[in-house]
């Protein structure tokens, strides 16, 4: 559900990067819960393989938007300079007061006033860190959790009886002593 709801914020953002790891990680969630409910630990190890991933991709977005590093929002680095369009949150971000200035002479672009400054309670990129830290939190969840289920599969795969093979007191036992059976055999 969060990955999902940071897909439709990734969307609004025009951010390419982040729209295709999102469906990754969204494709391979469904792969990994297929792989529990069918009891097929391999699905389960890829989910487990993308949640490290998964981690590393959210640590580098949190540095990105706090512009860690020489990481810098301007960059085009998440928008494969695909699109012209700025991010959508940061002209229409709810709770942030714009300060609309048109240039001298020139008119708005496509209708919309520029914005030359705005004052928000909660910056977008702080929130974008924010949804980062939480998949961070649910990937490791879930990697802890997929640890438990190829453990679970694994055990269950060793300790099936082939006809008591690994069972120390096996039922079908035979009563007699193999020296006694040699004796029938030699009778007969």
């Amino acid at each position: 559900v969060t990955a999902l709801e940071r897909q439709v914020f990734d969307f609004l953002g025009y951010q390419w990067a982040p729209i295709l790891a999102n469906f990754a990680h969204i494709v391979v969630v469904i792969l990994g819960l297929f792989g529990t409910i069918q009891y097929r630990p391999r699905y389960v190890v890829v989910y487990m393989v993308w949640a490290a991933i998964w981690v590393t991709w959210n640590i580098f977005i949190i540095g990105f938007y706090l512009e860690v590093g020489g990481l810098s929002q301007d960059s085009e680095l998440l928008t494969f300079s695909l699109s012209q369009h700025r991010s959508w949150w940061r002209e229409h971000w709810p709770g942030c007061l714009h300060e609309e200035v048109l240039a001298a002479g020139l008119g708005a672009p496509h209708g919309q006033a520029l914005v030359s400054g705005a004052i928000c309670a909660l910056e977008p990129s702080s929130v974008e860190a924010l949804h980062s830290g939480l998949q961070i939190l649910i990937a490791l969840l879930g990697f802890v959790c997929g640890c438990y289920v190829v453990s679970v599969f694994t055990e269950e795969e060793d300790s099936f009886d082939f006809i008591g093979g690994f069972d120390p007191f096996p039922l079908y036992h035979v009563n007699e002593k193999p020296s006694s059976l040699l004796s029938k055999q030699v009778c007969l």
